[in-house]
Parts: structure tokens; sequence; C-alpha cells
């Protein structure tokens, strides 16, 4: 089961969503899978044998409350046996605000959850005494709720803020033209975004662009996106040098592979997405999961 939804309005600045993951499978079923993700998440595993391979070599845990910087390329996973994880996506800019952290610091590794203030052990008592996905969200809501305002409730720049806004609606628009259309000078634009986002603006871009590519070729995207998306490629041969650069194998190999995780993980972000598109409202059935109506014609 996966469930996910937008932040309470008071924490939207600087949450962008929660989600619970819930999979059971028999005892000793091995799921080789992966992550790729645009934005730093706190992750708490509450059940599960869980290794990733990240920046610092391979991380082998069981119950564990993380924080999980952006990733570059995708993230090998593996889990074994059933497993539950509850977590939050953070906002691009909200480490530096709330923490002054530098996001390159964190990219493509998973440290403890006290990097954000939140104390690992305790998080994972409380979260094991809730008795639904949906508490588990709010328990997480609360505990943000309680960083934020010691640490100020500083919020991110405005700039990260417009740039996240470019990633969603036009990751092939030219970084220079965006600049000046927000009206700050390019060098000042690409400190920010390196500084919340880990990487280079064009890089930044190009991610955002592969995820929602891999979203529409997984079926977790609106499916009237479908030409625009792929008119942001110049041709197939494009294409295939992204997915390989940041998924390891070609748009076909990446059909063809089961990928539930990284699967869920993308359909969050989409739902994310077309929220802060206002392109859908809290709640509402997602386009991918809509029944298809079939028109019948007489014979």
């Amino acid at each position: 089961m996966g469930y996910s939804r937008a932040p309470a309005p008071d924490l939207a600045p600087w949450v962008s969503g929660l989600y619970a993951t819930i999979v059971e499978a028999p005892a000793g079923h091995r799921l080789e899978c992966g992550l790729l993700n645009d934005y730093s998440l706190l992750r708490v595993q509450l059940k599960g044998d869980w290794t990733a391979i990240g920046r610092d070599g391979s991380m082998h845990m069981s119950r564990a409350a993380l924080l999980f910087g952006p990733q570059t390329r995708r993230m090998p996973v593996t889990v074994t046996g059933s497993f539950i994880s509850v977590g939050l996506s953070l906002r691009p800019g909200t480490g530096h605000a709330l923490r002054r952290f530098e996001t390159a610091d964190y990219l493509d590794r998973l440290v403890p959850a006290e990097a954000l203030g939140i104390p690992s052990e305790a998080t994972i008592r409380i979260l094991e005494q809730c008795s639904s996905p949906e508490e588990w969200l709010l328990t997480l809501e609360a505990m943000s709720r309680r960083i934020i305002e010691e640490s100020g409730a500083r919020q991110p720049d405005p700039v990260t803020v417009r740039f996240e806004e470019l990633a969603y609606t036009d990751p092939a628009a030219n970084v220079g033209d965006f600049a000046r259309e927000i009206g700050v000078d390019q060098r000042r634009l690409e400190r920010v975004v390196r500084r919340d986002f880990g990487l280079p603006p064009k890089q930044v871009l190009r991610r955002a662009r592969v995820l929602d590519m891999a979203s529409h070729l997984r079926g977790v995207a609106d499916g009237e996106e479908a030409d625009e998306l792929e008119l942001r490629y110049y041709d197939q041969s494009h294409m295939i040098r992204d997915f390989v650069e940041y998924f390891g194998m070609t748009p076909k190999q990446f059909v063809e592979t089961p990928q539930p995780i990284l699967t869920l993980a993308l359909e969050t972000r989409q739902a994310r997405r077309l929220e802060a598109l206002s392109r859908l409202e809290p709640g509402a059935p997602k386009p991918w999961e809509k029944p298809l109506e079939v028109s019948r014609t007489a014979s």
C-alpha cells in the first residue's frame, strides 16, 4: 500500500509531501530496486531489512530514522521481507533555512535523523504506537512544527522557490532567460541553486526532465502530458543518454524492469508536482488512478 498526501497548509513552505508505504512479502523474499529523488527526505523505516548503496558505501539497516539527501543517480536499494516506510520530503532550501545545510554535503547520502534535530529512536517508538498511516503522517507533521519553530521558522530563499516551480513547469528552460525573468543576476541564481539543490541549475533541470519522463513510462503521470514530455527531448538517442546516465539502463530496459519502490517514489513526486501546479486538488484521485472510459460503437 502506498499512501501519500500534501502537508498541512502551515507546513507547506518547508514540507512538500508525506508518504507511508506498507509492503507485505514472504519471509526471506528479496526485492532489488532503487531510488532517485530530487528532494531531501526524512525516512523512518519501521519494519524491514534494508540495504542502500550511497556515496558513503553500502549501509544496512532495519528500524531506522534517516535523512536521505537528493540523489544524482539511481541509488540501489535491497529489501528483504515485509517492510514499512514512513516519511516526508523537504522542499529545496529547507535545510539551509532551518539548519544552515549545504545540500551538496548530503547528495547521495543517508545520515541519522539527528541531522535535522530529530531523535531517531524516540521518533521510531512514537510512530510504532500509531494505529494508521494517517496517524503516522500527523505525528510527523507535529514533529516538523516543533523543529521549524525551534529553528526560527525561516523560509527558503524566494529564488529557490521560483526555481523549484521552474523544475516542475519547464525543465527544458534556458537558465539565463529564467534569471532575467525573475530579475536576479545569473551568478546569484547559480549560487543559490547550488546551495539549496546541491547541483548547478542545468543539472537540476535535466534531472527533473528525466524524472517526469520516467514517471510517464512507469504509468504514474498525467497521460495528457505524454506528448509534451516527449518533446522535451530532441530525439530518441537524447532520451536514451539521459536514462543511461540517471538510471543505468535504457528507456526500454527501464520499462521492462520491475521497480516497485522507485515507482512509488515517482508517483509521490508526480502527485506533489501536479498539486504545486494547481492541477490536482489535495486528496483528489490522481489522473493515472482514474478508470478508463471505454466508448462502444454499434456494429
